[in-house]
This record gives C-alpha cells, structure tokens and sequence, in this order.
C-alpha cells in the first residue's frame, strides 16, 4: 500500500470507522452539553479541530525527540500532554482575545472547555500508541477532530428537530440527547467494515 493511500485508510478510520465521540465515547461532555444550539456546536467544532491538530503536532515532537530517547515516555507522557493541551489552549485564548476580540467574545465561553475535553487528549495516546510518523500524526488528528465536529452537527441537527416536536417530558432534555446519540452510533457501526 502507497503512503498516501495508508494516509487515506488513517483519515479514514478515524472519522468514520473508529469515531472517537460515537464509538471510543471521548469528548461525551461537549458532545452532549453543547449540541442543543447550532452555532455553539460550529464553534466548538472549529475551536477543538484547530487544538486537536496543533496539539498532535507538538506531543508528537515531545514524545519522539524527548520523552522516547531519555526512556521518560511512561512516567512523565500523561503530565506532559496535559501540560501541551493547556498550554496551547490558554495561548489560543491569548491570541484570540488580542488579534480579533469579537471573535474571543463569541468563542470565549467555549475556549476554557477545550483544555478539558478527553478527545484531545485521547487523539495524542492513540498516535503515540499507534506509532505514527508526523504526518501520520496530523492526518489522525484531523479525521478525528473531523468525526468529532460532524458527530456534533448531526446531534446539533437532530436536536434542534426535536425541540419543536411533541415528546413526553420524561425524553426532554439530554435522555433524548443520549438515546439519538446511541441511534446515530449504530449507524456508524456499519463503516466497520471499510478498513481492514
């Protein structure tokens, strides 16, 4: 198999296949709390893919060119990755509040959320496990932070739907948020069969 065609199946498996939110079950806090407003869900999406890639980027770099050669990689990789998400989260922040304020004011409330979300965290332990070059890296972190956005805007979708539809009261709220979800996962049990 070329590397660009194993770089397609990587992409690939982790957006449909192995979607972290739908079938690995990261991310379910945002997942769930913010797909009951459209817009929230694109920002959250936006904001979780750009941190997700960088963040894969740089953990990349720690685990490869630090962590590995000095044999640190079980002890100090978890306090390390924490470390680089927050990191990074908190120096998006910064750079969006200075270069686009509007911006930060619409974002703003969902940026603090991002350090917090286990997909990010996630994604870098499967790259790190999986043993994937830098590229390989990006390419996962992509794909996952892509199945991570599109499972938001079903979910956003669906939800929206059922606000303005009759349901018992019992269902209101996130009981239906988890029953869909379950539906949708499912669904996206069949794309198992895709990759071998």
């Amino acid at each position: 198999m070329s590397y660009f065609a194993n770089l397609g199946k990587i992409f690939v498996a982790a957006a449909f296949v192995n979607n972290i939110v739908l079938l690995q079950f990261l991310g379910l806090c945002s997942y769930i709390g913010l797909t009951d407003d459209m817009h929230a869900s694109i920002g959250m999406g936006y904001a979780v893919t750009f941190v997700t890639v960088l963040a894969a980027s740089v953990t990349w770099i720690i685990d490869r060119w630090i962590l590995i050669p000095f044999n640190l990689q079980p002890f100090l990789q978890i306090v390390s990755f924490i470390l680089v998400i927050g990191s990074l989260v908190g120096l998006v922040e910064i750079y969006i509040r200075k270069m686009s304020p509007h911006l930060y004011k619409a974002m703003g409330i969902y940026l603090p959320l991002i350090a917090t979300n286990c997909l990010i965290l996630g994604v870098t332990f499967i790259n790190s496990l999986q043993g994937f070059d830098f590229v390989e890296s990006i390419v996962e972190a992509v794909g996952a932070a892509i199945g991570y956005f599109m499972a938001m805007l079903i979910l956003a979708g669906i939800r929206e739907r059922l606000r303005n539809s009759e349901l018992p009261d019992f269902f209101k709220g996130k009981a239906i948020a988890y029953m869909v979800s379950g539906i949708v996962a499912l669904a996206f049990m069949g794309f198992q069969g895709m990759i071998k």
